[in-house]
């Protein structure tokens, strides 16, 4: 999981280093502004993968507990 987050931040990086050098910003800004992006994306994507396995876990947790309260008749 950790991969595809931070695939997907460096692909954003590289868009965004694209998107800026084509409105003619300096070299500086260019990266900075794409840096920003690239930190914000990934941070925001490993919060949305952490709360999407949390989801993931919480439902096969409960889901186990059904089948094991049916088997033992409660």
């Amino acid at each position: 999981m950790n991969r595809i987050v931070l695939n997907i931040g460096l692909l954003l990086f590289f868009l965004a280093i694209v998107f800026f050098s084509q409105r003619q910003l300096p070299f500086y800004d260019v990266l900075l502004k794409s840096f920003a992006i690239f930190v914000f994306s990934t941070g925001m994507l490993a919060v949305v993968g952490i709360v999407f396995i949390r989801s993931i876990n919480k439902k096969a947790l409960s889901k186990t507990n059904n089948i094991t309260d049916n088997i033992s008749g409660k």
